[in-house]
């Protein structure tokens, strides 16, 4: 089926570029109307970890490897600008970037959402009793992995920063923000609601920036970018080709691996293994409260058939979703890698750990920037123990995709809790859900069927579909749903007695 281009036009050539900007690679991909991957091109990002449970990269680098890898993707296409339809662009989420509006150059490298460093300062306002009406506006807890206490910080620790902010001089956001600046040059200082609503600062019910929070944190309104749906045309991207290509979407990339997963139904969940893991449940159009240690958050923002052209809806539909984040997941297996040297690559790692039928006892709990939910102790680190004279590198490895399963099994049980019955499927992608040994054995903790797709690179694949969806590349939601297939079924081969003696 020929693609269509906003207008009902037919298309033979129209692709959508993804720009899927994580935490370890910045990557871009072309797809065609088909929702094949055409082209592929990642660059490495840099961490910096000035002190202990410090985080920070450089924003121009960021920007700078999006751009490349972007160019990069293009070029091996042998795509022209004018046959991309359309930009989606998903990020790293809560990791802010405070910048001059002038001159574009940011302030201080931006804080990571792994960074711990205003651990304190959010024990303050807890112990002050902020929490309860922190957590009523925005479905999340007082902790430094979302943007808040980073972009106070920040504006506390640099010269004449608050009062320039207060002034309208600089700007921040997080990652998807920034790109869109540098993209636009300058021109479009907006983000979603998705990643918005990771900030401590709006409200997911109101839908919009707190008064209140925004006082609680000491952050001036001037500051803020604008917040639109999640596949709004917004602006145009001048800075790659010198040809204005349409950003058409920006979503957070765990909202964006949601849609990407064709999960569209209340109940239905997903689980993105990367640098951390996270698993979100879609709940449709209610925003449920956890229980259990789990966070509320929006799934999507969408204004559909309104938004395609330019501007803004106020016609948006509203979806929600529980959230479990596990801080530490394939970044367990990069320390291996780099910290320990016992692999030398990620991909290393499966048949070395399959070299021995079980770990030997040796427990590792991946508690390296503290431990997310549903225990959301910051002050955790990692631990591990059962060592002995007999243990060797692959009980090592072993144990640590243990560990990696058993952090998602907590939040997977906390889920059923909230929802009131068992998860009996779970819809997994990014890289480290290649491992099968890993899905084999979170299929075996968690008693249900691990579904891994053709694709796992959803979340490219969410904001590319969103971007076509905006721009007329996909006629409707059905369209692209109906691209999602199912590459492996991993089912529960360990006995009900075993899964709770492990667990």
């Amino acid at each position: 089926m020929p693609a269509l281009r906003a207008g009902g036009s037919v298309a033979a050539l129209a692709y959508v570029l993804a720009l899927d900007q994580g935490t370890s690679t910045s990557r871009a991909l072309l797809f065609d109307h088909q929702g094949t991957v055409i082209a592929v091109s990642q660059k490495p990002l840099t961490s910096q970890f000035p002190r202990p449970g410090w985080v920070e990269q450089d924003p121009i680098e960021i920007w700078e490897s999006q751009q490349a890898a972007a160019l990069e993707v293009l070029a091996h296409a042998g795509t022209t600008p004018d046959q991309v339809d359309a930009m989606g662009i998903t990020n790293q989420r809560e990791t802010v970037v405070v910048w001059d509006r002038a001159s574009g150059q940011p302030i201080h490298p931006a804080i990571v959402w792994q960074d711990r460093r205003t651990d304190e300062a959010l024990r303050d306002l807890r112990g002050a009793g902020h929490e309860p009406a922190v957590t009523a506006q925005t479905g999340l807890l007082l902790d430094p992995y979302f943007s808040a206490s980073k972009l106070a910080w920040i504006l506390d620790a640099v010269d004449g920063a608050r009062v320039r902010a207060a002034r309208g001089e600089l700007a921040c956001g997080t990652i998807d923000t920034w790109l869109q600046w540098q993209l636009s040059e300058g021109a479009i200082h907006a983000t979603d609601a998705t990643n918005a609503s990771r900030t401590l600062l709006y409200d997911i019910h109101a839908r919009r920036w707190s008064e209140d929070l925004l006082r609680l944190f000491r952050v001036p309104a001037a500051i803020l970018p604008e917040v639109t749906g999640s596949d709004v045309v917004v602006g145009e991207a001048t800075a790659l080709t010198g040809r204005p290509i349409p950003m058409a979407a920006r979503i957070g990339d765990q909202q964006a691996a949601t849609f990407g997963q064709a999960i569209s139904s209340s109940g239905q969940a997903k689980c993105t293994y990367g640098t951390g893991c996270f698993l979100l449940a879609h709940t449709g159009d209610a925003a449920r409260r956890s229980a259990n240690g789990l966070l509320t958050t929006l799934a999507l923002a969408s204004c559909g058939e309104a938004s395609r052209g330019r501007g803004t809806s106020t016609a948006i539909e509203w979806t929600y979703a529980l959230e479990g984040s596990v801080f530490v997941g394939g970044a367990l297996v990069q320390w291996l890698r780099d910290g320990l040297g016992i692999i030398k690559d990620a991909a290393a790692i499966e048949p070395l750990a399959g070299s021995v039928p079980d770990s030997a006892g040796v427990t590792v709990v991946p508690a390296l920037t503290g431990l997310g939910a549903p225990h959301w102790e910051p002050r955790a680190r990692g631990t591990i123990t059962g060592i002995t004279r007999a243990t060797t590198a692959a009980h090592l490895a072993r144990a640590s995709l243990d560990g990696i399963a058993l952090q998602v099994a907590d939040v997977v049980g906390a889920l059923g809790a909230d929802l009131g019955g068992t998860i009996t499927e779970l819809r997994v992608d990014g890289g480290a859900a290649a491992n099968d040994l890993l899905m084999q054995t979170q299929a075996d903790l968690l008693g249900a069927s691990i579904v891994r797709p053709a694709m796992l690179e959803t979340s490219a694949w969410g904001a590319a579909s969103l971007a076509g969806l905006s721009t007329g590349v996909w006629p409707d939601r059905a369209a692209v749903q109906g691209l999602w297939r199912a590459e492996r079924v991993f089912e529960p081969r360990m006995s009900a007695s075993r899964r709770e003696d492990r667990l």
